[in-house]
This record gives C-alpha cells, structure tokens and sequence, in this order.
C-alpha cells in the first residue's frame, strides 16, 4: 500500500469507534464474497466518512449509497470495492474514472498504487472532489471537470477505467482508450435495468461479462443523446 494512504490515517483517524466501523464494513464486504486482499486493505484504511457531508457521516460505513448533494450519490462499499478488484489495477497503472462524485473511488483507485485521472460532469462536485482530496493528502488523482463520455483522449490508452454511472449504451470513446488487456467497469442500461459490466481488451476483439445487476445515476451529457439529436447526423 502506498506510504501516503499510511500516512492519511494516521492523520484522519479520529477514533477507534471510525477504525471499528472500517473493519466490520470491510468485513461484511468480504463475506460478499471480495477476495482481493489490496482492494480489502485500501478499504480498510481509508477513513470514508472524510468525503460524505457531514449529516451522513453516521451512516458513513454502512454498506448503501448515501447521497452527496446535487442528485448524486457515494456508491454503495461492496460496489466500490466489486468495481476496483474487477479493474485489475495494479501499482502504476494509468486509469480513468468517469464520474468522480465525492472522490471515493478515485482515492480506492489510487490506494491500490494507480495514477488516476478522472472526470466530473457536476462543477459543484468537481470543485469538492478535488478540494477534499487535496485535504486528505491523496496522492494520484487528477480531477477535471467536464462530460467524460468522450474520456480523457490524451491520456490514452488506460490499463482500467471506471465509470461510476450508468448510460444506456457503452460509450465507444472509452472503449477506444483501453490499452490492450485493459478493463472497462461500467454499469449499462436505463432505470431499473441496469447490469455492471467488464469489458477486456483481447487483440482486436473485446471479451465482455456481466457481474449483476446494479443501480446506478444516469450518465448525463453527451450519453443521453439520441441519434436524432446527434448533432453529426
């Protein structure tokens, strides 16, 4: 694990009640049946309730989404941590993360050693994201605000991305900045019928898989576009 997440709890850690919390959260989180032992300890160190407000902090450990103001959510802890162990990060890949919300994921992302570039569609959470991450030492993580359904092209390729919320159809953008054997997390489908998805670059052929079925924000911006509206056609 990096220095810098030994580091952040040793200066977060408010009490052993927060610490006590992590373990039976990361706990229940492995019962689900999450075996990485990384994703796990990233989990296990890193203080959450930091990037909730501060009326949700109480639930900050119980394993649901809360919500993070502006219609958006913090994911749901066994999701979190199905989405990084499927992204098969290992330390100094290069990753996006498209939908930053309150920075968790990225910080998740960045604990298992990744560099971590990722996107905001909501300036308010963007501003946040960016400014609590930066308070709590968090190493690896460039924020950016802006619609992610076209990626971060010159970054490109990424060893994993991370989508963190729901458009109907897989983006091909994203699809096209995966570096070979690179993984594509991403939920897929409208409200109510929504499926987490991997997609892994083989070759010239990508093999995809479905987890479970999930619930997710909808992707905003370029994503709810219909061909009609497609500004091209």
């Amino acid at each position: 694990m990096p220095a810098w997440v030994l580091l952040l709890v040793a200066a977060c850690q408010t009490s052993d009640d927060d610490q006590a919390r992590r373990d039976e959260m990361v706990q229940l989180i492995a019962r689900r049946g999450v075996t990485d032992a990384a994703v796990l300890a990233a989990m296990r160190a890193f203080p959450r309730h930091e990037l909730v407000p501060a009326g949700q902090r109480a639930a900050a450990y119980e394993d649901r989404p809360l919500p993070i103001g502006d219609g958006q959510t913090i994911s749901q802890p066994y999701v979190v941590a199905v989405m990084s162990a499927a992204a098969a990060v290992k330390p100094g890949d290069k990753v996006l993360e498209i939908g930053t919300g309150s920075g968790y994921q990225a910080a998740i992302l960045a604990a298992l050693g990744a560099k971590v570039y990722t996107i905001e569609i909501v300036p308010a959470l963007a501003e946040r994201a960016a400014r609590d991450l930066g308070r709590l030492g968090v190493k690896n993580v460039t924020v950016r605000q802006g619609d992610g359904y076209q990626g971060w092209p010159d970054q490109a390729p990424f060893a994993a991305i991370v989508v963190t919320a729901a458009p109907e159809k897989v983006p091909p953008p994203l699809l096209a900045q995966l570096a070979p054997g690179g993984r594509l997390v991403i939920p897929v489908g409208s409200a109510g019928d929504q499926w987490l998805e991997i997609h892994e670059r083989q070759g010239d052929r990508v093999r995809v898989w479905r987890e479970f079925a999930v619930r997710f924000v909808p992707m905003t911006g370029q994503a709810e576009q219909r061909p009609s509206d497609d500004p091209a056609r």
